[in-house]
């Protein structure tokens, strides 16, 4: 059996290019004891993946020169030598970038393809899924009458953050986005009570039109002028939750910090990072409380679906460029 899968020839410069990478063929590897082999249904691309390009310290290791690169999928399983995995179950794992993937069990984690679409378990059930939950209720301290601003609203992470947050009682919610299609997605279909689009004026005099009384608690995926004008309109104890920023990642030279942080001894305000990987233990919490509510239509969701594992390298481009729509996927 023939195997396809990406590697990362050498390490990006600014944006990444296509002669950064290679598709390659490989044989694929029969599964030893207690391991096995999953032909992948479904690929996740995300932002963080651009970090790992890089070989600058992170809390990740950065992907390997030549060697098959990482990220989330979901599969069928076609050979195990495992107990408690068997032919035909489906699974959970890290082993993306490919279309098949040898691994060691332990590091599967069975999903009901019954129970909801495979392609929502690397999205609204998955790890994006769990980061807007953290994100928001235990790293920003959400509570009910907070006003929550959210940048990169329409992608999986904030479309998710800023229903959550309607969900749980906030009194107004705030979504920036880059296109007026979004915007409209935002406001008509995920609940949102304002939206902007940030290419229409600046980001600062936007969010004090959207929000005239302040933000409570901010929830970060771009930074750059979005965090300064977020820290411009925090209220007293506001909270301000940095999951990512994606407006700097393509960056050579060092982006400037927000020129207002002197505006926290005033507020009291707080920021603080966020690692999904820090808030594991909520998995049970998350999936008990927001699965009813995908079941039930209360917490919708998109995803833009590029097929082909020949189109991986493009789809990850286009979540850089902010061409999806909620989560991307690849589906195989």
């Amino acid at each position: 059996m023939i195997n396809r899968e990406w590697h990362l020839l050498s390490r990006p410069v600014g944006w990444p290019k296509p002669e950064d990478f290679a598709l390659v063929e490989t044989e694929v590897k029969q599964p030893g004891e207690g391991q096995v082999l999953v032909r992948n249904k479904y690929l996740s691309v995300d932002p963080y993946m651009r970090g790992r390009m890089s070989a600058a310290k992170s809390y990740v290791a950065p992907f390997e020169l030549g060697k098959v690169m990482q990220g989330g999928a979901v599969g069928e399983v076609i050979a195990s030598g495992a107990e408690g995995i068997a032919v035909g179950d489906h699974v959970l794992h890290f082993g993306g970038w490919r279309e098949y993937a040898t691994f060691d069990a332990a590091q599967a984690v069975k999903v009901d393809p019954d129970a909801a679409p495979l392609s929502t378990y690397l999205g609204v059930l998955g790890m994006t899924g769990l980061t807007a939950y953290a994100g928001l209720l235990r790293t920003a301290s959400f509570k009910e009458g907070d006003s929550v601003f959210v940048s990169g609203a329409a992608g999986a992470v904030g479309s998710q953050v800023g229903q959550i947050a309607k969900l749980k009682g906030a009194s107004r919610v705030i979504g920036s986005a880059g296109s007026d299609e979004k915007v409209k997605l935002l406001v008509e279909e995920y609940g949102f009570d304002a939206a902007f689009n940030y290419k229409n004026g600046p980001v600062s005099e936007q969010l004090r039109s959207a929000a005239p009384d302040g933000v409570d608690v901010y929830f970060d995926n771009v930074g750059g002028d979005h965090l300064e004008a977020a820290i411009g309109s925090l209220n007293q104890g506001g909270r301000i939750a940095i999951c990512g920023m994606i407006s700097v990642y393509n960056n050579t030279e060092p982006a400037p910090g927000p020129r207002n942080l002197a505006r926290l001894i005033q507020t009291r305000g707080r920021i603080e990072g966020l690692l999904v990987g820090d808030h594991y233990d909520l998995q049970p919490q998350f999936v008990s409380e927001v699965g009813p509510w995908v079941a039930s239509g209360a917490l919708k969701y998109r995803e833009t679906v590029v097929e082909g594992i020949e189109n991986n390298l493009e789809a990850f481009l286009g979540v850089l460029r902010g061409d999806n729509v909620g989560k991307m996927v690849v589906k195989l």
